[in-house]
């Protein structure tokens, strides 16, 4: 195998293993199905594996305890987080991606991170995750524009890896005086680690997804992530349902197909 293909493969199992944490698989058994006399020590020579992805981030109840936004609004949020480098990824960042949409949205989507597609064009969910989400948003009777959208943390991952604990702990505290300055009805966390952030838990998106939480005066509804769906569309019925759910607590009918 050469090193080309044997890059795709890996990239293919860990796409995968993604997967099967979203859907609840904390750990798979130890065991080798490779025969240790194959001529295996070239190829591990030229690619090295990825590290494990970190595990969930329980923020502590000191972490999360903000006071809510004063009166100042969305503008006061942002400047108070300036040109942020309170964690390394100051350093890495082109660009910091504080949110986008309705700044008195009723609903609200929350993901982990921007991606390289969000960076370059400096709005969250600017990738082929992002068209997909439109299309959800679409489908629920709202415009783009008339939701707000943004992430746990503002700053892109270097090589779009999950957000770390040190990551999320610094950016936390504005991702709340963000959604408590724009106090939506209702906010959707997009996947794991938005998810189990905002909830301050370690559950599966798979067990969290589907039921209202309360965060903060605030509904939570927990969905998979729409990249996911790209991986996954048969999942795309549990986030329909998910997202009717949302609809009903909204007081909102999807538009009628012609």
């Amino acid at each position: 195998m050469d090193l080309p293909d044997a890059l795709e493969l890996i990239a293919s199992l860990e796409g995968y293993l993604h997967d099967l944490r979203d859907t609840g698989v904390e750990g798979l058994p130890l065991g080798s199905v490779i025969s240790p006399h194959k001529a295996a020590a070239p190829l591990a020579a030229a690619v090295r594996p990825s590290p494990a992805p970190p595990k969930p981030v329980v923020l502590e109840p000191s972490v999360v305890s903000v006071a809510a936004d004063q009166g100042g609004g969305i503008k006061a949020v942002r400047e108070e987080l300036g040109d942020c480098r309170r964690c390394s990824l100051g350093a890495t960042r082109t660009k910091l991606l504080f949110g986008a949409g309705n700044l008195a949205a009723r609903l609200v989507f929350v993901g982990d991170a921007p991606g390289g597609e969000d960076e370059q064009q400096g709005i969250p969910f600017a990738d082929e995750a992002g068209e997909l989400l439109t299309k959800i948003i679409q489908a629920m009777g709202f415009r783009r524009d008339e939701i707000y959208l943004c992430n746990v943390i503002k700053c892109r991952p270097p090589h779009d890896r999950d957000p770390q604990h040190d990551e999320i702990r610094e950016c936390y505290p504005f991702l709340l005086k963000q959604l408590q300055a724009i106090g939506p009805e209702v906010v959707v966390t997009l996947g794991t680690f938005a998810s189990q952030t905002l909830l301050r838990t370690k559950e599966p998106i798979s067990k969290l997804r589907g039921v209202f939480h309360d965060y903060h005066g605030m509904t939570i509804m927990p969905t998979f992530h729409p990249a996911y769906l790209l991986r996954n569309g048969a999942m795309k019925r549990e986030v329909w349902a998910d997202m009717q759910k949302v609809m009903k607590r909204l007081g909102v009918e999807a538009p009628v197909k012609r």
